[in-house]
């Protein structure tokens, strides 16, 4: 606070109150605005890829991460989740993630089209060339001179599948996954057979992992599936279900639920804040 406020006493009935006899009173607020959206390419296996890259107008050092989207790649709802987390202290990176099938700049439809498209390439796409693809984003993020080294990853629907494989990275200290489609039963990447349930093992980083209970793309048994190897591998997680349903988390259509994405988003900014004060080494 840097004004003051001088007060005199008035006997109101049996009460006795103060009033401000002069208020000059301002409040010293960080406000984190972001710069203009940023193109970049990376390269990768599979060749260029475009992503959105956002970070604090401020200079200074801050941590990474990784925002995996869904299957639409970077919509209006996609950008303005980046533009959350790099608004509160964050270099973001949003790969599109079906870049060597795509055109830079392509949107799928929130509508069956664009999701029989999504869904369709999915598992088309090499499951190697979605982890060349993370450790391409990390790496950016990694070398840019403005992020303190510490990296984090999150991600929605194939997105959150995409960051529960990219915390096989071991310089990954955190990841957010947010109902992580296809990851109970190994339904991601060409012909559909993934490892990652298998590989959790690999996980030295931290997990927190959002559902929706009435999501009907990962029922309870898929929940529990997931949650029983977790537990298994001895991993370090935090795990939350809302009554929601699938996609919840997004402020376009009908299964958009704003109190508990407000809860949620609440939940990954303090998860993501807890991030290591000292970089993770890696020999990648």
């Amino acid at each position: 606070m840097l004004g003051e406020l001088s007060q005199r006493p008035l006997n109101v009935g049996n009460r006795r109150l103060l009033l401000a006899s002069r208020v000059a009173i301002c409040y010293e607020v960080n406000l984190m605005t972001i710069r203009e959206d940023e193109v970049v390419t990376l390269t990768t296996a599979a060749g260029p890829m475009q992503c959105l890259f956002l970070r604090p107008a401020k200079e200074g050092s801050y941590p990474g991460l990784v925002f995996f989207s869904e299957i639409f790649q970077i919509t209006a709802p996609i950008r303005r989740v980046a533009a959350f987390l790099a608004g509160h202290g964050f270099l973001v990176i949003v790969p599109e993630i079906y870049h060597e099938f795509e055109l830079p700049g392509t949107i799928l439809s929130y509508n069956p089209e664009g999701s029989a498209r999504g869904n369709f390439l999915k598992t088309e796409k090499k499951l190697d060339h979605y982890d060349s693809d993370a450790r391409a984003a990390l790496d950016f993020l990694k070398n840019h001179p403005n992020c303190s080294g510490n990296l984090g990853v999150v991600g929605f629907c194939i997105g959150g599948h995409l960051a529960f494989r990219a915390a096989f990275q071991p310089d990954v200290c955190r990841s957010a996954c947010f109902y992580p489609t296809d990851l109970h039963k190994n339904g991601l990447g060409q012909g559909s057979m993934d490892d990652s349930l298998t590989r959790s093992k690999e996980i030295t980083g931290e997990l927190l992992m959002i559902w929706g209970r009435q999501d009907p793309h990962i029922p309870q048994e898929g929940r529990q599936k997931v949650y029983n190897r977790l537990t298994e591998c001895n991993i370090s997680f935090t795990w939350h279900e809302f009554n929601a349903q699938h996609a919840f988390m997004r402020d376009e259509g009908l299964r958009y639920d704003p109190e508990l994405a407000h809860i949620a988003f609440d939940l990954v900014i303090n998860f993501f804040r807890q991030l290591p004060q000292s970089p993770v080494s890696s020999k990648n």
